[in-house]
């Protein structure tokens, strides 16, 4: 899809911009792990674990190019998403949105998009949210149920073929 409306000037309400996803490249990296500080900061800062470092290096450490795809709006970079084999199916992790961009249907439309793929494969898929965190709600609305939990974090699982809304028009 090519982007119409440049990605911070989205209108108030629920207006969702044209998005695309294109594989990760290597280059990509520094970009992704700052957006991951920006996105993580409030509910990090919350939980009282936020460190300007860690967060960050969480990413480097863990960043697969293979595994994951970058959220493109309007030709810049909007967000990312990895989705990586699991022993019983596939997890689900670093799924960040810029906030400029969250709340307006974008994050529901990829997650929906990205599980159309995992039920074809007929596997579940997991993934942890933050303790607090809205984005519990976009998993939810999509089909996850609980786990477990621990003070920090939510543990999640969406079964194959479980519910996810219809695409808002």
């Amino acid at each position: 899809m090519n982007a119409h409306i440049r990605a911070d000037e989205i209108p108030p309400g629920r207006v969702r911009p044209e998005w695309r996803l294109r594989p990760a490249e290597p280059a990509d990296l520094e970009t992704l792990v700052e957006l991951r500080a920006t996105v993580m900061r409030p509910d990090l800062e919350r939980l009282g674990r936020f460190d300007e470092r860690r967060v960050r290096q969480r990413l480097r450490d863990a960043f697969s190019p293979r595994d994951t795809a970058v959220i493109m709006v309007d030709d810049a970079v909007a967000g990312c998403v990895t989705v990586r084999p699991a022993e019983d199916g596939r997890l689900l992790e670093h799924f960040y949105l810029a906030p400029h961009l969250q709340g307006h249907g974008l994050g529901s439309a990829v997650l929906r998009a990205l599980l159309d793929g995992i039920d074809a494969d007929g596997v579940a898929v997991r993934l942890n949210v933050l303790q607090g965190s809205a984005a519990r709600r976009l998993y939810e609305r999509h089909g996850f149920t609980v786990e477990a939990e621990d003070p920090v974090d939510v543990f999640m699982v969406r079964r194959p073929g479980a519910i996810s809304p219809v695409p808002r028009a």
